[in-house]
């Protein structure tokens, strides 16, 4: 029997695994404390649910050569708009779930149409994406404040708990552990997107695109429509991230999810997507947005609170993938 080669995403995704085990076990054995229990590391899942999301998304367009920076922004539209319909509007959570899946794919299909079709750079046509969908965000409203319908706080407030899993309190009273709503739509949102890259054609269709386009096109792939669908998928991915931040912050504000873009770019570099495309792993992404928000933990925990140290520690871990990117991308070229 041939042994199976070790491809340049699963040597990645192990390296991304093997980091976030040793960061989390460090953790726990040096600075203790909130690492230890059980409800730290479900914190982990329920706060960074809609990251998980539009990471897996970024993780696809980034797979096919392009990038899209327009999905932070759009997570503040949808959260505006369903908000506006909620309180304003007698709403409800399927009219708001609805509002926020037809945002995402509208911003799915305009972005995808220009980049696959017309040629546009993924860069700009992204760009023009956030910049209109914030400054939709301030037209819809420009105020920050929460939402008090009953039906969606309900939905909101409720939690999973998990059997078993807890740590008891000061008192000895036994905490279970528990995690949100959002958590459960992340993590059935990689479940997906596992089963479409590894088995369904237009999932490979991805790999084969961001490798090289014009062989890609030799064997019978449709270049256009694979690149077309990834961001089509990446924006509906951004309204149910968006959906799944609302339902975490429960308010509007045009200044939610700032940043959120370059934390998805940065969570699939982290969990092994290349930047030249033809690569990557939606398991190692979902360890990626885990080890970002390990890593920012760990500096708070260590009472580095102020931003810059933030920055800096994720800047460097971000450089030390990309190094190792470096080194597996020339590992592949010695061998071709």
């Amino acid at each position: 029997m041939k042994k199976r080669k070790l491809t340049d995403s699963n040597l990645l995704l192990i390296i991304t695994i093997a980091v976030f085990l040793a960061m989390y076990i460090g953790a726990i054995a040096f600075l203790g404390g909130g690492f230890t229990k059980p409800q730290s590391f479900c914190n982990i899942l329920n706060e960074n649910a809609a990251l998980i999301i539009i990471s897996c998304g970024m993780s696809l367009v980034m797979m096919t050569g392009g990038i899209d920076i327009s999905v932070g922004a759009v997570v503040s539209l949808v959260c505006m708009c369903c908000a506006v319909n909620l309180d304003f509007h007698g709403g409800n959570v399927f009219t708001s779930i609805l509002i926020a899946l037809g945002i995402g794919t509208l911003f799915g299909l305009v972005q995808g149409f220009l980049i696959a079709y017309l040629e546009v750079q993924p860069f700009i046509v992204t760009l023009a994406g956030m910049f209109f969908a914030r400054g939709m965000t301030t037209i819809v409203n420009s105020t920050q404040f929460n939402v008090e319908n009953e039906q969606f706080r309900a939905l909101k407030n409720a939690r999973i708990l998990l059997p078993g899993i807890g740590s008891y309190n000061k008192n000895g009273n036994f905490i279970q552990a528990y995690i949100e709503i959002g958590v459960v739509i992340a993590l059935i949102t990689v479940a997906v997107l596992f089963v479409l890259l590894r088995w369904v054609r237009l999932g490979r269709g991805f790999y084969a695109v961001g490798g090289n386009s014009q062989s890609a096109n030799m064997l019978g792939i449709n270049v256009k429509r694979t690149k077309f669908f990834a961001y089509l998928i990446c924006g509906f991915l951004a309204g149910i991230g968006g959906f799944v931040y609302f339902l975490h912050v429960g308010s509007g504000s045009p200044s939610h999810a700032s940043g959120a873009e370059m934390n998805a770019i940065a969570s699939s570099i982290i969990g092994g997507t290349m930047l030249t495309g033809g690569s990557g792993n939606i398991i190692g992404t979902l360890f990626g947005v885990m080890s970002l928000s390990t890593i920012k933990n760990i500096v708070s925990s260590l009472g580095l609170d102020d931003a810059w140290w933030t920055n800096i520690t994720v800047a460097s871990m971000i450089c030390l993938f990309i190094v190792i990117q470096s080194v597996v991308l020339s590992r592949k070229n010695k061998a071709k």
